[in-house]
C-alpha cells in the first residue's frame, strides 16, 4: 500500500501532525545543558517515528533515522541520524510522568477532531487492566524481584495498568501507569483513576469504568462513585459473598431466558455469548450502590454444533439496568476485553516483551512503554477511523508499520510537495 506516491504522502502527513499533536517538545528536560547537542523532543520523535515503523531496538532507531531522505527529515523534524547512545542515555533521564503528558495530548487533540466518538454505546468507557514485561534488572520500585533461584540471574518484573478506551471504534490507549513494586493492581486502582480524572475530567471521554476481577473490591467501587463515574466489574469467588448473591440471582437461568446472544465464528468453532441480567434486589454491606448484576455464559461449539465448552462470568455494575439496552449490556462486557486486545497488539506487532529496547534500567523501560503506548494510539486511530474500508481497517498490524518504513526511507521530494513542514528547533551552540 505504501509503495503509491499517494499513500507515501498521506503516511507521512498522518505522522508529522500526529507527532505534532503529542507535544513531545513541552516533556520537561532534565538533562544537563553542558554538552547538549539534541533537542529532546527531537529524540523523542526519532524514537516515536521507530516504534510506529516497527524498530526492536534503539540500534534499529539510529538505522532508520540514518536512511531519512531530506524531504522526510524536514516533514518530521529529524534533522539528521539519531545516534542510540544518544538516544538511550536521553531515555534513561526521563521520569515516566514526564511522558505520560504527551499520551494525554494526543488523546485530546484525537477527541477534538471527533475520533473518539462512542460506537454502539451512549457515553465513553474506560477499560483497565495489568501487564507485565520481564528485564534483566530489578530496582524495587520500577521493577519487583523476580529472581526464579538464589543462584539464578537478577530477574525484574514491569508491570503496569493499561487504561484503554473500549467505547471508541480503535480501542486507543489513553494512559498508562506503573505498578510500584510495594503494590498491586487491586491497590492501585484509587490512583489510576484519580490520575485519569486529573487529565480528561473536563472533557466527558468516558462516564463507566471497567476492570477484571483482580482490582474488584467494595473500597475500589466505592472511589469509582466518588469520582462520579459508573463501573463493570467482574467478580469471582475471591469476593464469596456478592459471587454468592449473583449465582443466587441468575445461575440458575437457562439459554432460553438469556435477554441478548451473540454467535462468532474462530477457526471453524462457533462461539456464542449469552447474557442474563437482573436487577440487585440486594447487595452485601458496603456495596449500596450496586444496580445491576449480569452473567455472560459461553459456549464453545464444535464444526459438527457439538458443545465441547461452557464457561459463565459474573460481573457487577453501578449502572442502572435501563441506562443500556440489553444488546448494549452485552456489547459492553465483550469491548472490556478491548484492553486485553491491546496488550496482544503491543506484545506481538510492537514485540514490547520480547524486545523492550532498554532492560538494564527499569525506569528507562517504562519511560519506553509509554512512549510504545503513544505509538500504538496513533497507528490504532489512523488503521481504525482514517482508513476507509472494512479490507483495509482489518490491515495486519506489521503490515502498516511496513508501510510506514517504506514511506519513511523512500518519500520523495515531490510526493511530498505541498505539506506543511515541521518546524526545526534553532540550532544550539
Amino acid at each position: 500500500m505504501a509503495t503509491t506516491g499517494r499513500m507515501k504522502r498521506r503516511l507521512i502527513g498522518m505522522l508529522q501532525k500526529r507527532i505534532g499533536e503529542a507535544r513531545l517538545d513541552e516533556v520537561p528536560d532534565s538533562r544537563d545543558r553542558r554538552g547538549r547537542r539534541w533537542e529532546l523532543g527531537t529524540l523523542l520523535a526519532g524514537a516515536l517515528l521507530g516504534l510506529v515503523a516497527g524498530s526492536r531496538s534503539l540500534r534499529d532507531v539510529e538505522q532508520l533515522t540514518a536512511e531519512l531522505p531530506p524531504p522526510v527529515r524536514v516533514k518530521l523534524g529529524i534533522p539528521r541520524r539519531v545516534p542510540d547512545t544518544t538516544l538511550r542515555d536521553a531515555l534513561a533521564a526521563l521520569e515516566p510522568e514526564d511522558v505520560r503528558p504527551a499520551l494525554h495530548a494526543a488523546t485530546r487533540a484525537a477527541q477534538r477532531r471527533k475520533a473518539l466518538e462512542p460506537d454502539g454505546l451512549p457515553f465513553g468507557v474506560v477499560s483497565l487492566d495489568g501487564k507485565s514485561t520481564a528485564v534483566h534488572a530489578a530496582d524495587d520500585f520500577f521493577a519487583q524481584r523476580h529472581t526464579t533461584a538464589e543462584t539464578g540471574p537478577l530477574a525484574g518484573l514491569v508491570r503496569t495498568v493499561t487504561a484503554t478506551l473500549t467505547s471508541s471504534t480503535a480501542r486507543p490507549v489513553i494512559d498508562v501507569f506503573p505498578i510500584p513494586a510495594s503494590t498491586n493492581e487491586m491497590g492501585m486502582l484509587h490512583h489510576c483513576l484519580s490520575s485519569l480524572m486529573r487529565a480528561y475530567g473536563r472533557t466527558d471521554l468516558f462516564r463507566l469504568v471497567t476492570y477484571d476481577a483482580g482490582a474488584c473490591s467494595k473500597e475500589n467501587a466505592r472511589a469509582v462513585r466518588d469520582l462520579g463515574l459508573h463501573y463493570l466489574l467482574a467478580i469471582k469467588s475471591s469476593q464469596p459473598t456478592l459471587y454468592a448473591e449473583a449465582t443466587r440471582w441468575l445461575g440458575a437461568a437457562a439459554p432460553d431466558d438469556a435477554a441478548a446472544s451473540t454467535t462468532d465464528v474462530d477457526h471453524g468453532y462457533r462461539v456464542v455469548r449469552r447474557l442474563y441480567v437482573g436487577d440487585a434486589t440486594a447487595a452485601p454491606e458496603g456495596w449500596e450502590h450496586l444496580r445491576t448484576v449480569l452473567r455472560v455464559e459461553f459456549e464453545t461449539l464444535d464444526p459438527k454444533g457439538t458443545s465441547v465448552a461452557v464457561d459463565n462470568r459474573y460481573f457487577v455494575s453501578s449502572l442502572m439496568r435501563s441506562r443500556l439496552t440489553d444488546a448494549q449490556w452485552l456489547l459492553l462486557v465483550r469491548r472490556h476485553w478491548g484492553v486485553e486486545t491491546s496488550h496482544q497488539i503491543l506484545d506481538t506487532a510492537f514485540a514490547e516483551d520480547d524486545h523492550p529496547w532498554i532492560e538494564q534500567n527499569p525506569r528507562a523501560t517504562v519511560v519506553v512503554m509509554v512512549l510504545r503506548r503513544i505509538a500504538y494510539t496513533l497507528l490504532t486511530l489512523w488503521r481504525g477511523v482514517s482508513l476507509r474500508g472494512d479490507e483495509q481497517r482489518a490491515r495486519p498490524w506489521r503490515d502498516l508499520m511496513r508501510d510506514i518504513l517504506l514511506a519513511a526511507v523512500t518519500a520523495t521530494l515531490h510526493q511530498l510537495r505541498g505539506l506543511r513542514n515541521h518546524r526545526l528547533p534553532p540550532p544550539l551552540s
